[in-house]
């Protein structure tokens, strides 16, 4: 297949993208910038220029392809709120532009997004207008694009997908921790964090793709790890102190973040296994961070 994919350059998208080549698709990768599109082009793929903000410029490359796969997301949270409304109407863009072909497209969200009391399952679509995160935009968009019969997948990611090159929610811990001196959990720190290394999520959105079958997977490796053996990890390798913090504390220690440090969310993949044939195949995120190259400077 042709398959033009958004975010292309960035730390999952770029892996989506070397996943496909691997597999014989011809890919077009979106990017904003001549550096992008030169590796994008040393990696086998055809550079497509576009930009978020530009809805004709990313229809230009859905028009071209067989199958999409979104995986672009601007994560300036200081405008946060307003970045998931453009997101949702992308989505909805797209959507509507392979709807009538009945060309998959792949979306991604997140596990995160969605409370739950006990393993949140993939078939689980939650009230949205209970959901507190500004990002349930793109379930929204997907909710309603699945009910008018377009061709669309949801890949929910967990909050750490990791792996060399990762600047996400563990870094994000990493440099915290740095700052404050100590590396905090809150409380017994038994809230549970699932995880993934990006390359065994890119499988998920490529295998998501060549299915062609609308639907919703949850790309998680491992289903929820207690955010203390994060924090544990974290500390010693900075030689910080481990420490546990009240739920009072944390609002100042993490910030913005606290509600990302305190979510439990343990999230099933066993569906997507199945109807994927999908095992992950790469080190689970303690294994992983518990190295040399998510600590230097």
């Amino acid at each position: 297949m042709r398959i033009f994919v958004t975010g292309a350059t960035g730390f999952i998208g770029s892996a989506v993208v070397d996943e496909l080549l691997a597999a014989g698709h011809s890919v077009i990768g979106m990017t904003r910038s001549e550096a992008g599109a030169a590796r994008l082009r040393a990696a086998g793929a055809t550079a497509h220029f576009a930009d978020l903000d530009d809805l004709d410029s990313i229809l230009r490359g859905v028009q071209q392809a067989d199958a999409v796969i979104h995986t672009a997301f601007n994560h300036d949270f200081s405008k946060f709120a307003e970045h998931c409304a453009n997101d949702r109407q992308v989505i909805e863009a797209m959507g509507e532009a392979v709807a009538a072909s009945g060309r998959p497209l792949v979306i991604t969200s997140g596990t995160g997004l969605f409370a739950s009391s006990g393993v949140l399952t993939e078939e689980l679509v939650p009230d949205m207008d209970t959901v507190p995160f500004p990002r349930v935009a793109t379930e929204v968009a997907a909710k309603g694009l699945m009910e008018r019969g377009a061709n669309v997948s949801v890949v929910r990611l967990p909050p750490s997908v990791h792996g060399d090159g990762d600047h996400g929610f563990v870094p994000m811990l990493i440099a915290m921790a740095r700052e404050k001196g100590v590396s905090a959990y809150i409380g017994e720190g038994l809230n549970h964090w699932p995880a993934v290394h990006r390359l065994d999520a890119a499988r998920v959105f490529r295998l998501a793709a060549e299915r062609g079958v609308a639907a919703r997977y949850h790309a998680t490796g491992e289903e929820g790890l207690p955010f203390r053996d994060i924090a544990t990890v974290i500390g010693r390798r900075l030689g910080l102190p481990i420490v546990s913090i009240t739920s009072e504390q944390a609002a100042e220690h993490f910030g913005w973040f606290a509600g990302f440090a305190a979510v439990d969310n343990r999230a099933s993949s066993q569906l997507t296994r199945q109807v994927l044939n999908w095992e992950p195949k790469q080190p689970g995120l303690i294994v992983d961070l518990d190295r040399p190259q998510y600590f230097a400077q």
